[in-house]
């Protein structure tokens, strides 16, 4: 635990450095405390960790600059992928005066921190889990499900890929409850489209670096499309493993939890005709533009803003204009009240645009389809995707009537 008290008193002294809390005028003003529970060491570090930081940085930098001026102190921790360090942290975070914590990219500690978060009366910013049973069945009133989901991956990249010619499917699963929700789901969004899955590969996670075996009987299956239900370095080794044995060839490749990031430590060799289905790119529009040549100062050194980070800036965004609106006292004596004011104000940002938070708490936004360039077409390191389809918000999100989510009326 000491490991984790150093990273917390470095990243929030490197705030107070910054001049982010230091004004003269705000000291009678109370300080809204965030926590990002992230990966900094594991297979998710360059997707999370310091890159989520300099995001949440900007946000209050960028919000400031517009006149909403609050004071924040924001302290940051490891998880290491596992549910009893996850929730121990989120515990104590909470317990010593936290407002709110956000990203969480382990879907089985998302769902604990969306409980503590109610037991807690605070805030929980799902900015990096992808289970859709947090704006589900597992939905409460502490805590909104930002960037992505695995409904919203599957229907994206499931759905399209089948109406391509895409119609037999085989998938490699992380064996964890988001990898579990992803196929899931995306065998669903298949067979809904008429296509058929013909088998699957769970592997052990996140202790799992040799694919070979794994690729091996997905290749016997004879199936058209590998769906990879994994993320992170687990997406990159499988995409770089199937590649060199040729499997790329065969076999249409569709990354249901693959960012940038990723595809950029793949190399377009490897990863061309890739498709991946993501709400942020950084070269989508002038807005996504002007973020990120904001930010990329601020990112660790060689690393684009991929759509975890564009989730954090988007959801701390919304939710220090809410603190603001109703009173930064106000929200630090009720999550709940704070969320309650998110979903009454429409949502706006640079990095995921114009959208709004439904009552199961998801966050409504537009999402793309991105097929992966040739080699040949990349113009620059970071240049590789080509967009390949657009879902309109309301589209993208499984619709209101069919998650379950007990908070729904009727």
């Amino acid at each position: 635990m000491m490991g984790h008290r150093r990273t917390i008193l470095t990243a929030g002294g490197a705030l107070a450095a910054s001049g982010i809390m230091g004004r003269a005028r705000a000291q009678a003003t109370p300080t809204l405390k965030l926590g990002i529970l992230g990966d900094l060491t594991g297979p998710y570090r360059d997707l999370s960790g310091l890159g989520t930081m300099a995001c949440v940085r900007q946000a209050i930098d960028d919000l400031a600059r517009a006149g909403t001026s609050v004071q924040v102190e924001v302290v940051h921790a490891d998880h290491q992928h596992r549910a009893d360090v996850g929730s121990a942290l989120a515990r104590q975070w909470f317990d010593q005066g936290v407002d709110a914590i956000l990203e969480v990219n382990n879907s089985a500690i998302a769902l604990a921190v969306a409980d503590l978060a109610r037991e807690k009366d605070k805030v929980f910013l799902a900015t990096g889990p992808a289970t859709a049973d947090l704006h589900g069945p597992r939905c409460g009133p502490n805590h909104v499900h930002w960037t992505y989901d695995t409904w919203m991956l599957a229907n994206g990249a499931g759905s399209a890929t089948v109406r391509a010619g895409g119609d037999s499917w085989y998938f490699l699963t992380a064996d964890y409850a988001f990898g579990h929700a992803l196929q899931r789901d995306t065998a669903r969004a298949v067979e809904a489209a008429g296509g058929r899955v013909l088998g699957q590969a769970r592997y052990p996670f996140p202790a799992t670096t040799d694919y070979s075996s794994f690729l091996l009987q997905a290749q016997a299956s004879r199936a058209k499309v590998l769906g990879l239900a994994n993320a992170g370095t687990d997406t990159v080794n499988c995409v770089k493993q199937a590649h060199e044995f040729g499997l790329t060839r065969r076999m249409k490749m569709v990354g249901l939890l693959c960012l940038l990031g990723d595809v950029r430590a793949m190399g377009a060799e490897a990863a061309q005709g890739l498709l991946t289905t993501e709400p942020f790119y950084w070269d989508l529009n002038d807005r996504t533009r002007g973020f990120t040549q904001r930010v990329l100062p601020r990112m660790p050194t060689g690393i684009y803003p991929s759509t975890n980070h564009a989730g954090a800036y988007s959801a701390v965004t919304h939710y220090l204009k809410a603190a603001a609106a109703m009173g930064t006292a106000q929200a630090k004596v009720s999550g709940r009240a704070t969320i309650e004011r998110m979903k009454a104000m429409p949502t706006d940002d640079d990095c995921l645009g114009a959208g709004r938070v439904r009552e199961d708490g998801r966050k409504i936004h537009p999402v793309y389809l991105f097929e992966v360039k040739a080699p040949a077409e990349v113009r620059t390191g970071w240049d590789l995707y080509k967009l390949a389809g657009t879902i309109e918000a309301e589209q993208a999100m499984r619709p209101l009537s069919e998650g379950g989510c007990p908070m729904v009326r009727g």
